[in-house]
């Protein structure tokens, strides 16, 4: 299980996205305004080799009109990835590890095959802030028993609705999209045709949280 290093971050997390996110698809603010970003919850996944920090951070924007709540998997790297630059947030100074490189994770694929192990039960959701500490707040559902792992391939894709994540089972040859909720709506649900889903707690405008849907898996042909 990952340890979390209390210390500072510079950027912060917190400023890396205040420049990041209005570039993206599923924006939800006005053009010009400047986000201004709380953490408002999240989860952490091991990476089962040590060596990528894997983290869903959902953050809250009070700039607008009413407050909008993102979901943003980091992942953050001790040395660059070839070829990744279109994927990197940004680049921040950790005061224990040193120079970090933090990208989108959905197009790490080190984060997809660990979301996808969690969806199928095979990796144990962690606390965001606390090391060594499973989160049972967090939990994957998939419709079969008895599915592997491996991915042979990812396809990534971002629109306003979030970011789909086309992949390609190693075992199988299955097909699949995981679809990215990127603008969490408190209470936010699976229904429909999905074979599984990730949900966790999501912040509501009175402090409370509601069962929201971070991730939904459809099939495709």
């Amino acid at each position: 299980m990952a340890f979390i290093h209390h210390t500072t971050l510079t950027p912060s997390k917190l400023e890396l996205l205040a420049d990041w996110l209005p570039a993206q698809p599923w924006y939800r603010g006005k053009a010009g305004q400047q986000p201004e970003l709380v953490k408002s919850g999240g989860f952490r996944l091991d990476d089962p080799e040590g060596e990528v920090g894997i983290e869903f951070m959902a953050v809250t924007d009070t700039s607008g009109d009413r407050p909008v709540t993102y979901q943003v998997p980091f992942t953050y790297r001790g040395a660059p990835v070839a070829g990744a630059d279109a994927a990197l947030i940004g680049m921040t100074e950790h005061g224990e590890l040193g120079q970090r490189w933090v990208y989108d994770g959905t197009r790490d694929p080190v984060l997809v095959a660990q979301l996808f192990a969690l969806i199928v039960g095979k990796a144990e959701p962690q606390m965001q802030s606390t090391s060594h500490t499973p989160d049972p707040s967090v939990s994957g559902w998939f419709a079969e028993s008895g599915v592997t792992t491996a991915i042979a391939s990812t396809t990534v894709s971002d629109d306003p609705d979030g970011t789909d994540l086309l992949v390609e089972t190693a075992s199988d040859g299955r097909r699949l999209t995981i679809h990215i909720n990127r603008v969490l709506r408190p209470g936010q649900d699976t229904e429909g045709q999905v074979l599984g889903h990730v949900t966790a707690d999501a912040p509501m405008p009175d402090g409370t949280t509601a069962r929201t849907a971070f991730a939904v898996v459809h099939a495709r042909p």
